[in-house]
């Protein structure tokens, strides 16, 4: 599959140096180019950086994928790309990353890069992002959008809801089996947190043990 990436920043570029080592169901992946209005280079990393119409115009029907650590930019960012005619990849997972094949989903979208690991019984729904060695537990969620910073460990029985940002370091302590801990849509968990509760949609909350601001 032809692979446009939606953003030339750090991330989209690390996606891109690894992303044809990688397969999903013999699915290949070729990097088609970045879409970027506002990159610094025509060309970076051996790419060429396209607009939007420039990238549907040369690559109809080629893959998308948003590479930005914001889970509600990236949302807007998908939206456009398949509005204007390109489609949503497959999973797209280093591979390096260790997770259990049968009991693991991945839906369409997703990243999950070097040194992560995920259990059994576990749903990544469709556009989270999971960075840099990261752990999740079992019977654990990552809700649609949502982005887990590198080092982030996701204990078991833990959701994340969609739109949630988790910030490098951070940790969750497991929730219970029929009563996960939750951390709510659209919530922001700080840098090194420690998240030991709950944490309510839409709220930011950091330290140790973790604390709305």
């Amino acid at each position: 599959m032809q692979l446009l990436i939606f953003g030339a920043g750090g991330f989209g570029r690390e996606v891109a140096s690894w992303v044809a080592r990688a397969s999903w169901r013999d699915e290949r992946f070729e990097v088609a180019g970045f879409i970027d209005d506002n990159a610094p280079a025509a060309v970076l990393n051996g790419h060429r950086v396209l607009t939007l119409e420039q990238a549907v115009d040369r690559y109809p029907g080629a893959g998308v994928v948003a590479t930005v650590g914001d889970p509600h930019l990236r949302e807007r960012l998908v939206e456009k790309a398949l509005a204007a005619g390109l489609v949503a990849t497959p999973p797209l997972v280093h591979p390096s990353v260790e997770y259990d094949h049968e009991y693991v989903t991945f839906e369409e979208g997703v990243v999950v890069c070097a040194g992560s690991i995920l259990t059994v019984n576990i749903v990544v729904e469709r556009h989270a992002q999971i960075n840099l060695d990261c752990t999740v537990g079992h019977d654990a969620v990552i809700g649609a959008f949502a982005t887990l910073s590198p080092g982030v460990h996701i204990s078991g029985n833990v959701t994340v809801a969609a739109h949630a940002f988790i910030g490098t370091g951070a940790v969750t302590v497991n929730g219970h089996p029929g009563q996960p801990l939750v951390v709510g849509a659209g919530a922001v968990v700080g840098a090194g947190a420690v998240v030991t509760r709950d944490v309510a949609a839409g709220v930011t909350v950091t330290g140790v043990p973790a604390r709305a601001r």
